[in-house]
């Protein structure tokens, strides 16, 4: 696992002294500051705190203007894979997910890991079905709960075939 993991986006410039507002994807603004530099040291954080509205305010070396801060919008900050800390049993990171192949407990090859939502209950796989027009949607949505997603690993993500969306 050593391809790159987005932690956030620089979706702006705030202020005139080149910090840049960020989109979060990760657990909030403190998990940005155990990181010192992004996309492959590229960029460089100084400091980092919350904005109070779910996403957060940064200053990185690179940007001393808001000039900097504009032509910065749009990036992505990025860290290795093995920058991140150990998982607990059961707990993943959606990178990690992303793109996998999708099999049945029975072996059937159903598609492929598009994106993992959360609408408040669970995190919600949505799968991008292989293309076999007779059955149904382009994509479907399973629950990641046991019953439904039996296992994964580097390799795959095992679903149960009740949770196919024929």
């Amino acid at each position: 696992m050593t391809k790159p993991v987005t932690l956030a986006a620089i979706i702006g410039a705030h202020g005139v002294a080149g910090e840049v507002r960020l989109k979060l994807f990760g657990e909030g603004a403190q998990t940005l500051s155990s990181h010192k530099s992004f996309n492959d040291g590229a960029l460089t954080l100084i400091k980092v705190r919350d904005d109070g509205k779910g996403g957060a305010i940064a200053r990185l070396a690179e940007s001393t203007s808001r000039g900097d801060a504009e032509k910065l919008r749009g990036t992505a900050l990025t860290v290795p894979r093995d920058a991140l800390p150990p998982l607990a049993e059961g707990e993943f990171y959606h990178a990690d997910l992303l793109g996998l192949p999708v099999v049945t407990d029975t072996g059937e090859s159903v598609g492929s890991v598009l994106a993992i939502e959360n609408f408040g209950a669970t995190d919600i796989i949505e799968i991008t079905r292989a293309p076999v027009p007779e059955k149904g949607p382009k994509t479907f949505m399973v629950p990641m709960i046991p019953t439904a997603v039996i296992e994964w690993d580097e390799a795959r993500l095992v679903i149960g075939a009740d949770f196919v969306d024929y």
